[in-house]
């Protein structure tokens, strides 16, 4: 990295000794071409006079060296013709598809993840003469970052902590780039797809967590009912009139219903009292 940036820093601090370092013949070439657009002002206008949008650079070349003052623009600029050469930089944000990559997770699954980026060309000059294709190389890297960093999570973590994932892949393109003078903006991690027989046995394991908690809940009820079961024998227990009234509130529900049933209620007590005498009698 310090590398590059003294490379960087060597170029800038010769694109401004490039005019003066033409040679004799560069200037020659010079003089002539600015005669022969003298002679044909007319015509010349239209070969010399460019324009480039608020959103673009024109980075210049003379006789093959970068023109000194960095990228032109916005508005208007004037060539020499057969001696300058330039290259038109957009320097808006620019968004583009990650393609699926098959990932092998640190817990040994293998799922498809794609992601979308959003960078923009931060430094014209650079971009133009650090990288050939300063697009496709960041679209290149971001498929590679993409599988490098996944490679290290395990699935749950893939799942759940994509915003993680998406601030250290742009952390790590920002740094990368940064030489072709591109800025990575943002990347998001679009989805995750995992394998048929994977989602089925995540579905299984899902819906046997949901029944056991189901079940858990229910023998819960069951004890809680139980117990109320219990507090309430007690009291009528200790209150035989309660039974009673029990028995009054039972058939007054009934009757409520407008059906012709006839309950008579029959004491437990008086069950007993046959089975208490016949044991009297053995004894």
């Amino acid at each position: 990295m310090s590398s590059m940036n003294i490379e960087n820093q060597h170029l800038k601090s010769n694109d401004d000794g490039h005019e003066d370092d033409q040679g004799v013949c560069g200037k020659l070439l010079i003089i002539i071409s600015v005669i022969m657009v003298v002679l044909t002002f007319p015509v010349a206008v239209f070969m010399t006079v460019k324009i480039v949008q608020e959103y673009e650079r024109s980075v210049i070349f003379r006789l093959g060296r970068i023109l000194g003052g960095g990228a032109k623009g916005p508005g208007l600029f004037f060539i020499i013709p057969c001696t300058d050469t330039y290259v038109k930089v957009d320097l808006r944000t620019v968004s583009f598809d990650v393609p699926p990559q098959e990932i092998l997770s640190k817990d040994s699954v293998t799922v498809a993840v794609d992601a979308v980026v959003y960078y923009r060309i931060s430094n014209p000059t650079i971009s133009v003469t650090n990288v050939e294709d300063a697009n496709r190389s960041t679209k290149l890297l971001a498929a590679t970052t993409l599988r490098n960093v996944l490679g290290t999570k395990n699935l749950s973590e893939i799942l759940a902590d994509r915003d993680t994932i998406s601030s250290t892949m742009q952390s790590m393109l920002d740094e990368a780039t940064d030489p072709w003078g591109v800025k990575v903006e943002r990347v998001e991690i679009k989805d995750v797809r995992l394998p048929v027989q994977l989602q089925r046995a995540m579905a299984a394991e899902a819906e046997a967590g949901r029944e056991a908690r189901a079940k858990v809940i229910a023998a819960e009820g069951e004890q809680n009912a139980s117990k109320a079961l219990k507090e309430a024998a007690n009291v009528i227990a200790e209150s035989p009139v309660a039974l009673q009234l029990r028995y009054l509130q039972t058939l007054s529900t009934i009757a409520a219903e407008k059906n012709s049933t006839i309950i008579f209620p029959l004491p437990i007590d008086m069950l007993n009292q046959p089975s208490g005498g016949s044991k009297g009698v053995k004894m």
